[in-house]
């Protein structure tokens, strides 16, 4: 069998968010889905705590939920289900292991700018070695769609743009290549963005130019770009790339760019440093911060 689309449900609004989106993902990529409820999802169970007669039923009624939910999604994909035994994520880390991609829910804070992502969710985007996607609560097909005449929502619109992050200190082709599938399969724009930063005089060294205008630095890190990017264009030609670079914090410039997008891909390094695994800053901020379904994904 093919790699599935794992998406973890709790009967929570945002895990039903995350399975409608799975859903249509396994479509695009003609995957199984494959919906996972772990017993122990709940801080409020003890880890190792009996299973209860309740809790059976209740996992039975959240899988039906969200398995009539993304019948209606994607009539063509047949989800099938899982029950599988805590640490929450844990088991999720080890169903991720054998999948395409892992999907999951974040709440979004009313009134605020920005998402909670629970303890679970970030433990598996800090741990999986495999691409990690954040829904946020409310996210519908038509949120991947630009809108029609007069604003309506619409699936018959083109998706809004994919934005992928890159940084040209440590292009990483996983991330690359993630982001331009997710592009071709939806027939949307990739827009990469690239942040830099002008040096500081204080770290400037015997005859270096400190003074080189900000559009001059601006180009050569285009042109950095556009290298990077040219065997992926090759690769994937029907992909419309569109490159920014944009001088400060890098945090800043992707929250910016993903303003209106359909999806935003960050890569997360892989680790064995002694502190255990870890969310950089960019990626921290992202799943966090944006809107839209981020994708997280693992490279050495």
């Amino acid at each position: 069998m093919l790699p599935p689309v794992i998406a973890g449900v709790d009967g929570s609004a945002e895990s039903l968010a995350a399975a409608d989106w799975a859903a249509r993902e396994a479509a695009r990529r003609d995957r199984p889905l494959r919906l996972v409820h772990v017993w122990n999802w709940h801080p409020r169970q003890e880890d190792g705590e009996p299973v209860t007669a309740a809790q059976r039923h209740q996992a039975r009624h959240v899988l039906r939920q969200a398995k009539e939910r993304v019948r209606a999604v994607a009539p063509n994909v047949r989800p099938y289900e899982e029950q599988v035994e805590g640490p929450a994520t844990a088991a999720l880390l080890a169903a991720a292991e054998e999948s395409e991609l892992v999907v999951l829910g974040s709440r979004g804070l009313s009134g605020v700018t920005g998402f909670l992502v629970g303890s679970v969710a970030q433990g598996v985007v800090a741990r999986a070695t495999r691409p990690v996607v954040l829904v946020r609560a409310g996210e519908e097909a038509t949120d991947e769609h630009f809108p029609a005449p007069a604003g309506r929502p619409s699936i018959l619109t083109g998706y809004r743009d994919v934005v992928l992050g890159v940084d040209l200190g440590d292009p990483c082709d996983a991330v690359i290549e993630f982001a331009f599938e997710a592009a071709r399969l939806r027939d949307a724009r990739l827009r990469v963005v690239h942040a830099w930063q002008s040096p500081s005089p204080l770290g400037l060294g015997p005859g270096e130019i400190g003074l080189v205008s900000g559009v001059r630095r601006a180009e050569e890190w285009l042109g950095f770009l556009s290298a990077v990017l040219q065997v992926w264009r090759d690769k994937y030609p029907g992909v419309e790339v569109a490159e920014t670079v944009a001088e400060g914090r890098a945090r800043s410039a992707l929250l910016r760019s993903a303003s209106g997008a359909g999806l935003l891909v960050v890569g997360r390094h892989l680790t064995d440093r002694p502190a255990g695994p870890r969310i950089g800053p960019v990626t921290h901020a992202a799943i966090h911060h944006v809107g839209c379904p981020v994708a997280v994904v693992p490279h050495e």
